[in-house]
C-alpha cells in the first residue's frame, strides 16, 4: 500500500494541551510543499500557523473549522493522488474514534453521565495499535460499565503511586475511571503510560474505551432515558414536554436542586441557535435582550490562571509616586537627536525596571509551587501586558537589562504587533521573571494588577499627569506617575518589595543611571 501520512495538532509550548482549527488555508486535493502554511490553529494563547512537515497532497480533512482536539489529535490525511479513495477511507477507519469535544476528555468535573451523552461507544475492533499488557488481565473478568467506558474487573482499582510513570492526562483519566495503571505496560519513552496505552489495554481485556487521540467537537447526543423522576418545576416539565426535551439533558440550577424554566430554555436555545426566546410558545420573554458570548480558549485560560493566582498567591501591594520630569526630558532629547529612534515613556520605564531587578535580584524570581522552590533569574526577562481582541497576552522582552533603549523600543513594538495578529512563538510569551502592566495611555491614574504566575511580582503603572508636589518647602508642578507593585508574599517580603520600588524610583528620577 502507498504511504499515507497524517497531520496532527502540534505542541506549541509546555502548557499547550489542545488546539482549535481556526481556518484551513488549503483544500482537499491540493498539493503542498514542505514548510507551506496548511491551517491556522488557535490555542489558549495565540493563533499560530501549522507549517507542513513534509511534501504531499491533502486528501481528506478530518477536523473542520471550529473543531477542538487535544495535542497529537489527527486533523487530516495526506497521500499522493494515485492512492485510491478506498485506501484513504480504510486508513481513516483504522484510526477509529468518535466526535467529542477535546475539552471534555480532560475535565475532571464532568460526570460519567455527561460523558455518556456526548460520546458513542467505541468497539474493540477500532483500536489502531496493540500495546502489550500484563498476563494477569483476563478477558473473562466481569466488566464494570461507566457509560461508554467499560472497565474490566482485572483493570479496576486505581491507586496513585509515584512509582507509576504515566502522563498527567493518563493519570487523570485513570483516576476518574478507576483504572489500575500498575497492570498496564507503557509504550512511551522509559515505559511511560499514555492514554492510548490505557485504551488499548482496556479493549484488549474485553472492555470499551473511546479513542480520544483524534476526537473533535461534535453535537451532544440527546438522552432517551426516562426523565419522569427527575426533580423539576411544573413549568420546566411542561416546557420540556412541549419542546421534546429530555430533562436528563438539562442542568439543575433551581432551588433544592430542581430543573427550572430557565434551564429548559437554556438547553432549547443551545439546541436551536437560530430561534429566539420570543419565538418560543412559552412563558413571557425576558424584559431585556441578553446576548450570550461564549468564552474562547484564551479567555478561559486567563480566567483560570488569574483565579488561581488570586487564590494561591497572597498578594500585598506597595505604592510609590514617581517624578518623571527628568525621564521625559531625556526621552524628548533622544527622540529629537536620533531620528531613527522613537522612544515611548513605557520603553524608558521597562529599562528602569530591568535595572532595578539587577539591583534587587531577589524580586527577579518565579515560584515553583510544586517543588516549593524559588527560581532566581540571571537576566531581567520582563513580560509586557498587551491587550488584544480576545483578551490579554504578555510577550517577553528577554534580558532587558542587557539591551539599549533603542533595542527595547524596537522589540516592544515588534512583539506588540505580532501579539495582536496572533503570530508570537510560544517562547515569546511563556515564562518571564517579572511583569509590567501600563494603563497610563488609557487615562488610568492608579490600579492594582494580579500577579502573572509563576512570577513573584508585577508592576502596575498609571498615567503621567501634572500634580502639585512640595519641594524645599515650596509647592511646584511636576509630571508624576503612580506605580503599584503587587508581590507574592510567599517569596517576596514587604521590606524586599519596598527596596525594589525604591531602586525603581531612583532609576526613573535619575535616568542617566540607566544609560551606563
Amino acid at each position: 500500500m502507498s504511504e499515507i501520512k497524517t497531520l496532527e495538532i502540534p505542541k506549541w509550548g509546555l502548557s499547550m494541551e489542545e488546539g482549535t482549527i481556526a481556518q484551513w488555508l488549503i483544500q482537499e486535493g491540493e498539493h503542498f510543499t514542505k514548510g507551506q502554511e496548511i491551517c491556522e490553529i488557535e490555542t489558549t494563547k495565540i493563533v499560530n500557523v501549522l507549517e507542513a512537515p513534509f511534501e504531499g497532497t491533502l486528501r481528506k480533512i478530518l477536523a473542520k473549522n471550529g473543531d477542538t482536539l487535544i495535542v497529537g489529535g489527527f486533523i487530516a490525511v495526506c497521500a499522493e493522488p494515485q492512492v485510491a479513495d478506498a485506501e484513504i477511507d480504510a486508513f481513516v477507519q483504522s484510526l477509529g474514534g468518535t466526535p467529542v469535544a477535546a475539552s471534555e476528555t480532560k475535565s475532571e468535573t464532568k460526570t460519567v453521565e455527561a460523558v455518556v451523552e456526548k460520546t458513542a461507544p467505541v468497539q474493540a475492533e477500532t483500536a489502531a495499535q496493540v500495546v502489550p499488557v500484563q498476563n494477569s488481565i483476563s478477558k473473562a473478568s466481569k466488566p464494570t460499565v461507566q457509560g461508554c467506558y467499560v472497565i474490566p474487573t482485572a483493570l479496576q482499582g486505581y491507586q496513585r503511586s509515584e512509582d507509576i510513570f504515566a502522563t498527567p492526562h493518563a493519570q487523570k483519566l485513570a483516576e476518574k475511571h478507576q483504572v489500575n495503571l500498575a497492570k498496564i505496560t507503557g509504550s512511551g519513552r522509559s515505559g511511560r503510560i499514555s492514554v492510548n496505552d490505557i485504551q488499548t489495554a482496556v479493549i484488549t481485556a474485553g472492555g470499551q474505551w473511546p479513542d480520544i487521540r483524534h476526537q473533535a467537537s461534535g453535537k451532544a447526543v440527546k438522552s432517551t432515558a426516562d426523565d419522569s423522576q427527575i426533580a423539576a418545576t411544573p413549568v420546566a416539565r411542561r416546557l420540556a414536554k412541549q419542546w421534546g426535551i429530555n430533562l436528563h439533558d438539562c442542568r439543575a440550577s433551581g432551588s433544592r436542586g430542581r430543573i427550572c424554566k430557565e434551564d429548559v430554555e437554556a438547553f432549547y436555545a443551545r439546541d436551536n441557535p437560530s430561534v429566539s426566546h420570543t419565538e418560543c410558545a412559552s412563558a413571557p420573554a425576558p424584559s431585556a435582550a441578553v446576548t450570550t458570548i461564549a468564552m474562547n480558549g484564551m479567555r478561559k485560560a486567563i480566567a483560570s490562571r488569574l483565579q488561581s493566582a488570586k487564590r494561591n498567591a497572597p498578594h500585598f501591594r506597595l505604592i510609590a509616586d514617581l517624578n518623571v520630569n527628568a525621564i521625559q526630558a531625556l526621552r524628548s532629547q533622544i527622540n529629537a537627536t536620533v531620528p531613527q529612534v522613537k522612544l515611548s515613556i513605557n520603553d524608558m520605564l521597562i529599562k528602569a525596571a530591568a535595572a532595578a531587578l539587577m539591583k534587587v535580584p531577589q524580586v527577579n524570581v518565579q515560584f515553583d509551587e510544586e517543588n516549593q522552590q524559588i527560581l532566581q533569574f540571571e537576566h531581567a526577562d520582563i513580560s509586557i501586558a498587551v491587550a488584544i481582541e480576545n483578551g490579554l497576552i504578555t510577550p517577553i522582552v528577554k534580558a532587558a537589562n542587557k539591551k539599549s533603549l533603542a533595542e527595547i523600543s524596537a522589540e516592544v513594538r515588534d512583539l506588540a504587533t505580532r501579539a495582536k495578529i496572533g503570530k508570537l512563538a510560544p517562547d515569546e510569551f511563556q515564562g518571564g521573571s517579572f511583569s509590567i502592566s501600563n494603563l497610563g495611555m488609557l487615562g488610568v491614574k492608579q490600579f492594582d494588577a494580579i500577579i502573572n504566575p509563576p512570577q513573584g511580582a508585577i508592576l502596575a503603572l498609571g498615567a503621567s499627569e501634572q500634580r502639585a508636589v512640595i519641594e524645599n518647602d515650596q509647592i511646584v508642578i511636576r509630571q508624576m506617575v503612580t506605580a503599584t507593585l503587587s508581590c507574592d508574599h510567599r517569596v517576596i517580603d514587604g521590606a524586599l518589595g519596598a527596596k525594589f520600588l525604591a531602586a525603581f524610583k531612583q532609576f526613573v528620577e535619575n535616568p542617566a543611571l540607566i544609560l551606563v
